[in-house]
């Protein structure tokens, strides 16, 4: 979450790094840029250049083409049309949202329907041309935390170019041809949401390293891209009926199945609909059943030694679930599970028993992005009954046990053990499902749609002056459909806490970003919460912005009348707005959770 932060004090902020002005464009990082791909590359540009019309389609190939021209470079001194003003008019950035579709091919003969596809379509291209820009200076020197924040944001603007290729297709009047897959609103407005985070996410990296080649040239290529993003997110959810400004998840707009009740019927068993029925077999049957892809083993009794091995090993964009069977032992590895790793399954023999452990921090020149001991951004990733620890300590700051990026990610039965920013739920939907997560400050944070079901939320002993945060989230911008969970859980002290928690105060969670949204519904919370339960961020920021909700928790720290008086917090008693931040509602998204197989309450019903 940042650099420059240290752990919570009485003078010093910290946790994930305050919210930027907005000065630094958008940025992202993938550290895909071999030399093998730059004739490609220049052959794609002359392709996009004849491929660059009003086609939404072509677009798409114009993107990936990362051509080196601007579109429309020269300024068009023309006026808009009625639908251009009328759509720009509902963005946060007007004045851009005008300037870049008049810049656009088809802008000016195209009404408001129109303007959705050609505002993705005109964000994609530029998200394209600045990965390009930005990867002509990969093979510049560059020290070790300037190295790390440029390759988040190369990593974090190929993921966007992904995500905004996926929104174009499902966006554009027959976008889907050749029977390729077409995302719901749902999933547009996720893929969006995530595009944005990603933006995010670089500028903090690229915020704290110094002023010199690289981060001139970073800048120059990412300039408005993050206002772009938020614009194109904007059109898209106007036009599709969102109206989630105030704080209130959207509501699913197609007809769930479900009893009366909130739950699912019987014989689902308790998983959400987005898990397809083999996924739920795997997750629930006992580890003899299962018949593994891949064996991992430290003693030499596997297909691989090591995870990283398998996860090479492992096919690329599988559309079957690829199960890798990891066996007890302690692996010493930073593994990423990269955004073409789709569908994989990684199954431990129990947590404690399964550890994946390492140790960077930002103390040691790593971005928080990057600190990561296991990071995961192929879809449809799901990980059961393992451990996954960040063992670098409280005097070190952010390190990163766990990092989540996928769409339609389940945890299930894991522990996520670490101090400040143990667990990282970066973007798109994701849920967790009686997982013990353990740190001190700001221990899970991010911008992902996720809700944590049956888990039990450590908090640890932290430094000297410090305070505990449960949660940091960081939701920037209004339209996006982000925001943690947090549904019939424990919120509990652990024993080195216990014993000195009248030194300690431990709060909910504070407010990383201006729309902050962070719910705890129908959980226990033990008796080191602070009466006042959230904690500001800095002085007022985002206190009228945020929206924090607690519904009918329980235990000696769930007593509510002591709570903070900010205009964004709120005591819920209606079961109709809780229920839109259950599973059903918040992550249900495309049916892809009752295909994982894990146990999940749709409704507010336990």
């Amino acid at each position: 979450m940042g650099y420059g932060r240290l752990g919570c004090s009485e003078s010093t902020a910290t946790g994930p790094e305050p919210p930027l002005p907005d000065q630094l464009p958008a940025q992202f990082q993938p550290s895909r840029s071999p030399k093998s791909k730059r004739k490609l590359l220049i052959f794609l540009t002359l392709v996009s250049i004849v491929l660059l019309s009003g086609s939404a389609i072509s677009a798409v190939l114009l993107v990936r083409s990362r051509a080196r021209g601007t579109v429309g470079s020269e300024p068009i001194l023309t006026k808009p049309t009625q639908a251009i003003s009328r759509t720009c008019s509902r963005t946060r950035y007007p004045s851009l949202c005008v300037d870049s579709l008049l810049q656009f091919p088809g802008a000016l003969k195209a009404g408001e329907r129109d303007l959705v596809h050609i505002s993705v379509n005109m964000t994609l291209h530029h998200v394209g041309q600045a990965l390009d820009g930005a990867s002509a200076i990969s093979n510049v020197a560059m020290m070790p935390r300037i190295k790390a924040a440029y390759d988040d944001c190369l990593e974090l603007l190929d993921d966007s170019v992904d995500q905004l290729s996926q929104s174009l297709l499902s966006v554009t009047p027959g976008g889907g041809g050749g029977g390729g897959h077409v995302g719901s609103p749902e999933d547009v407005m996720t893929w969006l949401s995530a595009a944005l985070t990603n933006q995010d996410t670089c500028a903090e990296g690229l915020a704290d390293v110094s002023e010199g080649f690289v981060k001139e040239q970073m800048v120059k290529q990412l300039k408005d891209l993050a206002e772009l993003v938020s614009n194109c997110l904007a059109i898209f959810a106007v036009a599709n009926g969102n109206n989630d400004f105030a704080g209130i998840p959207i509501q699913n707009r197609r007809r769930l199945l479900e009893s009366d009740d909130g739950g699912f019927p019987a014989g689902r068993g308790g998983f959400p609909a987005w898990v397809r029925r083999r996924e739920r077999r795997l997750l629930q049957v006992n580890l003899g059943a299962i018949q593994a892809d891949i064996v991992v083993s430290k003693d030499g009794n596997g297909t691989y030694k090591t995870i990283e091995q398998a996860i090479k090993a492992a096919p690329e964009k599988s559309s079957r679930r690829i199960i890798i069977y990891v066996k007890a032992g302690r692996y010493e590895e930073n593994i990423k599970v990269g955004r073409k790793k789709t569908n994989l399954m990684f199954i431990g023999d129990g947590k404690g028993k399964t550890v994946i452990s390492a140790g960077r921090s930002v103390f040691d020149n790593y971005t928080t992005f990057h600190t990561a001991t296991f990071a995961a951004t192929g879809a449809g990733f799901i990980a059961r009954d393992i451990t996954f620890e960040n063992w670098a300590g409280p005097a070190k700051h952010q390190a990163v046990a766990l990092r989540v990026g996928a769409d339609h990610a389940v945890v299930y039965r894991c522990s996520v053990i670490g101090y400040q920013d143990t667990l990282y739920v970066h973007s798109q939907r994701q849920f967790f499902r009686e997982c013990d997560v353990y740190g001190t400050v700001d221990f899970i944070f991010g911008n992902a749609a996720v809700v944590f079901q049956n888990c039990s939320l450590y908090a640890r002993k932290p430094m000297l002056m410090q305070k505990n945060t449960i949660t940091a989230q960081n939701r920037k911008d209004p339209n996006q459909n982000t925001g943690i969970s947090i549904h019939n859980c424990r919120v509990v002290p652990t024993t080195d806490l216990e014993a000195s928690k009248s030194s300690f105060s431990t709060y909910l969670g504070r407010p990383w970003k201006l729309y902050s949204r962070t719910v705890y519904m129908m959980s226990y919370m033990g008796d080191h919460i602070n009466p006042a339960g959230w904690l500001e961020w800095n002085a007022t920021f985002a206190l009228d912005t945020l929206y924090y909700g607690e519904y009918m928790n329980y235990g000696p720290g769930g007593a509510v009348g002591q709570r903070v008086k900010w205009p964004g917090y709120r005591v819920i008693t209606s079961p109709v707005e809780a229920g839109k931040f259950t599973v059903a509602q918040f992550i249900y998204g495309s049916s892809w959770l009752p295909s994982t197989g894990v146990a999940f309450v749709a409704g507010l019903s336990v």
